[in-house]
Order: C-alpha cells, then sequence, then structure tokens
C-alpha cells in the first residue's frame, strides 16, 4: 500500500516507540512508510499506547496555561496535575531559560 502522507513510499509491517512527555511508553506494531517514515498504528494499537500512557500517569498531563503580570515580571501557573506528577510544591527553586524559541524550566 502507498503511503498517503508522501505519496511515494510503501508501507510496511514494523514496531515504533511510542514516548509521551519524554517517558516510554513501549514498542508497538505499526505500519512504516519506507521513504518518509511516518507511521501509522491500528485502532487495537492506538488503544495500548492509551492504555500505557494512563498506567505510566502521563495521559493528560497537557494543558493549556496563560501567563500573568505579577509586579514587573511574567509568572506561569502550573496545573495541579502536573505539579503533583512532579512532585513540585510552592519554595521548590528551578532554572529557566530559553532554548530553541521554547522556555525550559529545570527543577533544582
Amino acid at each position: 500500500m502507498k503511503c498517503p502522507v508522501c505519496d511515494k513510499g510503501v508501507l510496511k509491517q514494523g514496531k515504533i516507540k511510542e514516548q509521551m512527555f519524554g517517558v516510554f511508553l513501549g514498542e508497538f506494531p505499526a505500519e512504516i512508510c519506507s521513504k518518509c517514515k511516518e507511521s501509522f498504528t491500528s485502532e487495537e494499537t492506538t488503544k495500548a499506547i492509551e492504555e500505557a500512557a494512563k498506567k505510566k500517569g502521563v495521559w493528560g498531563l497537557g494543558k493549556e496555561t496563560k501567563f500573568t503580570k505579577t509586579g514587573n515580571s511574567l509568572a506561569v501557573r502550573i496545573p495541579k496535575n502536573i505539579a503533583d506528577y512532579l512532585k513540585i510544591n510552592e519554595g521548590k527553586k528551578a532554572y529557566v531559560h530559553p532554548e530553541d524559541g521554547k522556555l525550559v524550566i529545570e527543577m533544582g
């Protein structure tokens, strides 16, 4: 079968390594394009990936938040479920820096 993304490669059975938010979820069967390397999973495999993410506690951790002004600075609110997952509490120190157009927060 031709790849629906690049229309040049052929889909072949293989395995993909899945991760979410930097947490390895496992290897899963997929059809992989021989040209662009795009992968396609079955509904059953997609459900298995979702279950693995739930089991590891990372399902649903991504949240939208807003920057707010506090004095002359900006603050970012960290949603409770992310703070709980990372065991962050008030007063914990962090190092903040830009990297490739992203804001990176490293906990000490």
